[in-house]
């Protein structure tokens, strides 16, 4: 009787250990990054050309932008349960919770807030260009997986994510701090768009099989693994040359050679993807570890033109 009392504890704990874990990968921590570095980067990038920060909203668009990516991850969750694509996938917030209308409330209110945020700066500048701008953005994430786009499904996604998290959405940061545009600022976000969308890029090698059997061609699907993990070579490689090229061209500091240090993390990332790109079990973590490609090179990126 005592062991069948001890046994039934042993598996409770196992559970919940078990159910943490999917809700750690649901919440994804780690993926915010995405929603912080154009802000730490396109603030640095306007630091280093007027010498001066305003750090109010600096910290007040860091928020709202968690707040909009918080949306982001939720609707499309929410979304993907409408196509039956993510029926596998036990770490979905909405295979969790059992709720599709709460989470997609839950989604709104976070997206709402965010965007409150980003009003109140454009009504401190009395400038709409900003709230603009990240509407524009949202409306991108939006057709990313949202009906009746659904562009994620054309294998359109990391275009979106491109221009959503690099030339539009830091030109919108450099914009909230200085209320004018810069060439400079507009060659750093090609880089920060380059590494984000690989991390969307990475998430498709390990769901080849539910993406095709919910009609969904992503850029793995129609490409292949193989294929796919050269892309992915060449991609992660070309954010090294630009940066080099844009400090011969005067646009970059040399400080800026820094994102070189994130060149370990890049190496690790192909190499990976290039040996397991046809086993998902193996290939599942290599978003993960192109979200420490995309954090270390913005990351230096920053602190270069800070210095």
């Amino acid at each position: 009787m005592i062991k069948t009392n001890i046994n039934d504890v042993s598996e409770t704990k196992i559970n919940q250990v078990s159910k943490a874990k999917l809700w750690m990968s649901a919440i994804k921590p780690p993926m915010y990054s995405v929603a912080i570095m154009p802000i730490w980067v396109g603030s640095a990038v306007a630091f280093a050309e007027n010498h001066t920060l305003n750090w109010q909203i600096f910290t007040l668009f860091m928020s709202a932008a968690i707040l909009i990516l918080a949306w982001e991850n939720i609707a499309n969750d929410v979304f993907d349960s409408e196509t039956g694509i993510d029926k596998n996938k036990h770490h979905s917030i909405v295979n969790l919770t059992g709720n599709k209308s709460l989470m997609f409330w839950l989604g709104n209110v976070f997206l709402g807030l965010g965007l409150l945020g980003i009003l109140a700066i454009a009504f401190w500048q009395k400038d709409p260009t900003v709230i603009i701008m990240i509407s524009l953005c949202c409306f991108l994430g939006y057709m990313y997986q949202g009906p009746p786009f659904r562009l994620g499904y054309q294998g359109l996604g990391e275009i979106l994510c491109f221009f959503a998290f690099g030339p539009l959405g830091m030109s919108a940061v450099y914009y909230s701090q200085t209320q004018t545009w810069s060439i400079t600022n507009l060659a750093a976000s090609v880089i920060l768009g380059i590494v984000t969308s690989l991390i969307l890029f990475c998430s498709h090698f390990h769901q080849v099989v539910d993406d095709i059997a919910a009609g969904k061609r992503s850029p793995i699907v129609r490409l292949g693994t193989e294929r796919g993990a050269k892309i992915l070579l060449w991609f992660t490689i070309s954010i090294y040359p630009l940066t080099l090229l844009f400090i011969i061209w005067k646009m970059f500091p040399i400080w800026t050679l820094l994102t070189y240090l994130s060149l370990p993390y890049a190496y690790k990332l192909c190499r990976h993807v290039l040996e397991n790109h046809s086993i998902p079990d193996k290939v599942s973590n290599s978003k993960f570890i192109a979200v420490a490609v995309h954090f270390f090179s913005c990351l230096f990126l920053g602190i270069g033109f800070i210095i």
